[in-house]
């Protein structure tokens, strides 16, 4: 009969021969160093592409706050032993704000609102001055990334400290935060998809858009979490840690919110059908002509119906080939639905795919997850004395 309390058997260390910080943070350089020399080159194409790449990683590591909240708000442990990798992309949150500053410089390149001439006279325009204007835009960005940013560290910090102390009563500060702060995120979130993306076409509005935002961040974490544990586990890391019924767990929110994705996406795109007002419906229009509407089929395809049939089945969820090739593809299509939703304003004719779009993911890409890597050695890769441990490697034991 298994043990009521078993143990851990893995090194909760991170191999210290296994440096792949170094190597995260110089591709990170290199590829931030050619799109800066894109910069000069093509100024707008360099902020329109930057801004898509820093969407991608911002709602990875924005997935992952709201993750962890729930976990502590539900007091859930079928994600203990999994759970120091979101934490580990909210750690750095106030760092990567840094980050946000080329879109505040490039506002004037990036956003039509941000000139005189184009919101003088237009009616609409003008009613949307109060919100739409540089200043309260940027005090904006400040307030999300202060939120943010303190969640972040205070949620990582407290989490690190119970390993350090075995208090179990921090279990009662982590949800004393969580719960505020997933009120404080689902606002901040909501208006930063409308400051970042909705914006770029300051006629057109969605009540829908925020909700859409996070189905689709929320999507994307877990292929994230998938690849890396994976990747972990070919290196030895956690192999007898996290098992099949976590991996299970992983592919079933995974296929969840494949199916909560696609009701917003379609339930956005229906009711804006329906209203048939014209400022809405432009929107989608330019997306369904040209080329572009190769591409919104695509996302019909790549980021719902064959991730939707390929996991539905319950064995599914054990292949990891499989989970794979739907993780990578999830990846791609959310990166690709980015690019859909920012490039037709400067390219209403069709897809439009720059160099510029490759090297600011990948310059932003390293930074990212050499931030996450950094973090990620510097503790326990397992919180040890969390009192929803045991349960969670139950799951392991007795599946």
């Amino acid at each position: 009969m298994a043990s009521s309390s078993p143990k851990l058997t893995d090194s909760i260390q991170f191999p210290e021969g296994l440096d792949v910080t170094k190597t995260c943070y110089g591709v990170g350089v290199v590829g931030l160093i050619a799109s800066f020399i894109g910069y000069f080159l093509n100024y707008k194409q360099f902020f329109y592409s930057y801004l898509t790449s820093f969407t991608f990683f911002t709602s990875i590591a924005l997935a992952s706050l709201i993750l962890v909240m729930i976990h502590h708000i539900t007091k859930s442990s079928w994600g203990t032993v999994i759970r120091r990798i979101p934490e580990s992309f909210i750690k750095n949150i106030w760092i990567w704000a840094l980050f946000m500053l080329p879109i505040i410089f490039g506002m004037s390149s990036i956003y039509k609102w941000t000139s005189a001439d184009y919101v003088i006279g237009d009616p609409i325009m003008e009613g949307k001055i109060p919100f739409l204007n540089s200043t309260f835009f940027i005090v904006r960005q400040v307030i999300y990334f202060a939120i943010w940013g303190y969640l972040g560290h205070k949620l990582h910090k407290v989490s690190v400290k119970m390993d350090e102390t075995n208090d179990w009563g921090l279990t009662k500060l982590l949800q004393k935060i969580s719960a505020p702060g997933i009120l404080l995120f689902s606002l901040t979130l909501a208006f930063a998809s409308f400051d970042w993306l909705m914006s770029l076409d300051a006629h057109w509005f969605s009540t829908m858009f925020g909700v859409y935002f996070f189905a689709m961040s929320f999507q994307a974490l877990f292929p994230v979490i998938i690849l890396l544990v994976f990747w972990m586990q070919k290196n030895n890391i956690l192999e007898n840690t996290v098992g099949k019924s976590h991996i299970y767990d992983l592919a079933a929110w995974f296929f969840g919110f494949t199916v909560f994705y696609a009701y917003i996406a379609f339930s956005q795109f229906l009711l804006i059908y329906y209203a048939n007002i014209p400022e809405e419906t432009l929107w989608y229009y330019h997306r369904l002509e040209g080329s572009w509407a190769v591409v919104t089929y695509a996302l019909l395809f790549g980021r719902f119906l064959i991730p939707f049939v390929l996991l539905l089945n319950r064995d599914s969820k054990h292949n990891h080939k499989l989970l794979i090739f739907v993780s990578v593809l999830v990846l791609v299509m959310h990166i690709t639905e980015l690019h859909w939703i920012v490039m037709p304003i400067i390219s209403y004719s069709g897809i439009s795919v720059s160099w510029l779009d490759f090297t600011t993911l990948i310059g932003l890409g390293g930074i990212f997850m050499g931030l996450f890597f950094t973090t990620l050695k510097k503790h326990n890769l397992v919180p040890v004395n969390d009192p929803t441990l045991s349960d969670s490697l139950n799951k392991h034991y007795h599946q």
